[in-house]
């Protein structure tokens, strides 16, 4: 098995005023030759947008985007025609394919919004761009892993994209243990801690650390404290 470790701290920063963003990977104004990618995925902000502002028309191509907000309530429309409002629990999915544009605001004027922003390159280029959206039962991935974003093929009940990647969420109590299986053969899978303290493979983990887990058929994550995670599986080539 092989690791690779991201401090929070050592993430990418913006501050634009309206947003805040810190980049797992290079992105925008923040380069780091050693993370331009994890395997397939290329991107993971972790965004908070202010009060009744947002991310004007821009477009996208060939790319799986998937947005996961944490809290509040984020505001969707693309040339697709879509017009939707995701809030915590939800989970977004953009297959931009040929092209498509959209805008993301939030939706509300007295509290930020913030959310998770995930790219991962495209099993197939250049199909028809598609959206998709679920709203998820926290309850369900109480110490057990809550399956939230699959392949087109996976008979699960979650969103779908166009790569044979797996995320998942799982809230773990303090002192538990739970294995990993990982899906496919010779993917990775990245491991974010959105809340608490964990250990996996002799390393602890704080809120927003990442490791990076390749090589393996399964792992095991420890719980030091009540623990709130996502799981990125992913082909590495």
């Amino acid at each position: 098995m092989k690791t690779i470790v991201h401090r929070a701290q050592s993430r990418g920063y913006a501050n634009h005023g309206w947003l805040e963003s810190h980049h797992s990977f290079s992105f925008a104004g923040f380069h780091d030759p050693e993370r331009t990618h994890y395997g397939l995925l290329r991107v993971l902000n972790d965004d908070k947008v202010s009060e009744g502002r947002g991310f004007g028309t821009h477009p996208h191509e060939n790319m799986e985007i998937i947005s996961i907000p944490l809290s509040g309530d984020l505001q969707h429309e693309d040339s697709m025609g879509t017009k939707s409002v995701i809030r915590q629990n939800d989970v977004q999915v953009m297959s931009a394919g040929t092209g498509i544009y959209h805008s993301e605001y939030n939706k509300n004027a007295d509290q930020p919004v913030a959310f998770l922003q995930i790219w991962i390159f495209p099993k197939l280029r250049n199909i028809t761009p598609r959206y998709d959206q679920k709203t998820y039962d926290p309850t369900l991935r109480k110490n057990k892993l809550q399956r939230i974003v699959s392949p087109i093929d996976d008979e699960m009940d979650s969103v779908k994209i166009n790569q044979d990647a797996y995320l998942h969420r799982l809230d773990l109590d303090t002192g538990k243990n739970i294995t990993y299986p990982v899906l496919r053969k010779g993917n990775g899978v990245y491991v974010f801690v959105l809340n608490g303290s964990a250990t996996l493979a002799g390393e602890k983990l704080n809120t927003r650390d990442a490791i990076a887990v390749s090589g393996a058929l399964e792992f095991e994550i420890s719980a030091i404290t009540d623990l709130s995670l996502l799981f990125i599986e992913i082909p590495m080539n």
